[in-house]
């Protein structure tokens, strides 16, 4: 029996083997840092015609021994971790899950676990334990310092213990939910500030245009808001449609989103100047009225963030580094989240301390910045009632929450990632520059 307080130091015929089935960007990023901590015993495969470069791949890779399936992993594995898609889980655990060693612990790294929950009592033996956990951050982002959700599900505390000593090497911080809790958080966290961006980059595609590159959306607020949309196109798609499509709380979320952005830009097409205000106020000050003396704001300032622009910084006059401040905007997607949180009750500041996102943490920080600040806030209203600049653009934008709104509810999700594809190199750099700027911060 392994002890339950193993290190990556302790003799390697004491070690555990841990067994990773799904090696895709999250399975890689697993194997990648246990074998750097130095575990010596972990089993790992993906599909079966992949068995041949995977093996190549990890050649000479210490600690790390590839199998040709999951069968194979799960009969001497004592940890058991199914990295794979929300979607095939229950597929997948019903291959593999007979064949699991007696007492292992299984786990899964899916995005929404009500799908994992079932397919785990479904097709697990009941001697083996469940012990779920979900990174929450993506696989270019280091695991330093991130919430790693910790689920003892059907297992006694020394199960729970094991893992805890597994992962330690993550420098992670450990976030104890229920796989319930798990869901209605990361739907609070992930699922509607994932939809602003799916939609923000849906309204750019169907103008067949980057408007950055243009001289919009440059500077200050903007700069987070393309990073962040061109960072999500270029990850994997099964995410975010993981998110929307099978966590039953991010359904009612993005419906939400949707409908605060479309009655927002009605009050903006009617010029009712007075109606927005005190509709934008009021959520304000149920969403921020009562954390602005209670804590330091999130957000860098602008002058940072001119450092992490898209396509260069853009040499107008008017501010220490060389940039102006950014031409006004209704920023529509932001009055929209926060209107939506509002209407939900949701309190952004409880669940960043409990299991943020970096993406989170650059969303509800742009969202503070704007609306801690009333003169930024105040001119935000005023563009969107009086300033036409971006109206085709606010436009495109309804549309396309609505239309997220409908493909989730009917269960169906397609990005246009492909018009962006030529900029994923580069935003990605850049914005894993900013993600660490931020959290240091």
């Amino acid at each position: 029996m392994v002890r339950t307080n193993i290190s990556p130091n302790d003799p390697a015929e004491e070690h555990p083997t841990i067994g990773l089935i799904g090696m895709g960007a999250m399975g890689a990023m697993y194997a990648k840092h246990l074998s750097k901590a130095g575990w010596k015993k972990i089993s790992v495969c993906d599909l079966p015609d992949k068995f041949d470069a995977l093996k190549l791949q990890y050649a000479d890779v210490p600690g790390i021994t590839v199998y040709p399936n999951g069968h194979e992993v799960s009969r001497i594995s004592d940890f058991i971790m199914y990295s794979v898609e929300a979607e095939y889980i229950s597929h997948v655990v019903s291959q593999y899950g007979p064949s699991t060693k007696v007492g292992a612990i299984v786990s899964g790294q899916t995005s929404v676990k009500a799908p994992e929950k079932v397919a785990f009592e479904k097709y697990l033996p009941p001697d083996v334990h469940i012990v779920s956990l979900h990174s929450l951050h993506g696989p270019t982002v280091s695991p330093e310092g991130q919430p790693l959700v910790l689920i003892q599900h059907r297992a006694p505390d020394s199960s729970l213990h094991l893992v805890e000593s597994i992962f330690r090497c993550f420098g992670s911080r450990f976030v104890y939910l229920t796989y319930e809790d798990h869901d209605l958080v990361t739907a609070n966290v992930q699922a509607v500030t994932h939809a602003a961006f799916l939609t923000m980059g849906t309204a750019w595609a169907s103008q067949r245009s980057y408007p950055w590159e243009q001289g919009q959306y440059v500077g200050g607020i903007e700069t987070v808001k393309v990073n962040i949309m061109l960072r999500i196109y270029a990850n994997k798609w099964h995410v975010y449609a993981g998110l929307a499509i099978l966590n039953p709380s991010a359904r009612i979320q993005i419906d939400q989103y949707a409908s605060s952005a479309t009655a927002l830009f009605k009050l903006m097409l009617a010029g009712d100047e007075e109606g927005l205000r005190a509709r934008i106020y009021e959520a304000r000050e149920q969403v921020f009225g009562t954390v602005e003396a209670e804590r330091a704001p999130i957000f860098l300032t602008e002058d940072v963030l001119d450092q992490f622009t898209i396509g260069g910084n853009p040499k107008l006059n008017g501010s220490p580094t060389g940039t102006s401040a950014p031409p006004s905007n209704s920023h529509l997607a932001l009055l929209a989240m926060v209107d939506c949180w509002a209407h939900l009750k949701i309190q952004p500041f409880h669940h960043l301390d409990l299991a943020a996102t970096p993406i989170f943490r650059m969303w509800i920080g742009v969202a503070e910045y704007l609306f801690r600040s009333p003169k930024r806030l105040d001119s935000a209203i005023r563009s969107a009632v009086y300033d036409v600049t971006h109206r085709s653009d606010d436009l495109e934008f309804v549309i396309a929450a609505r239309g997220w709104s409908q493909c989730v509810s009917f269960g169906s999700l397609e990005l246009p990632a492909s018009f962006f594809e030529s900029r994923f190199d580069e935003a990605s750099a850049i914005g894993a520059e900013m993600i660490k700027a931020i959290s240091q911060s």
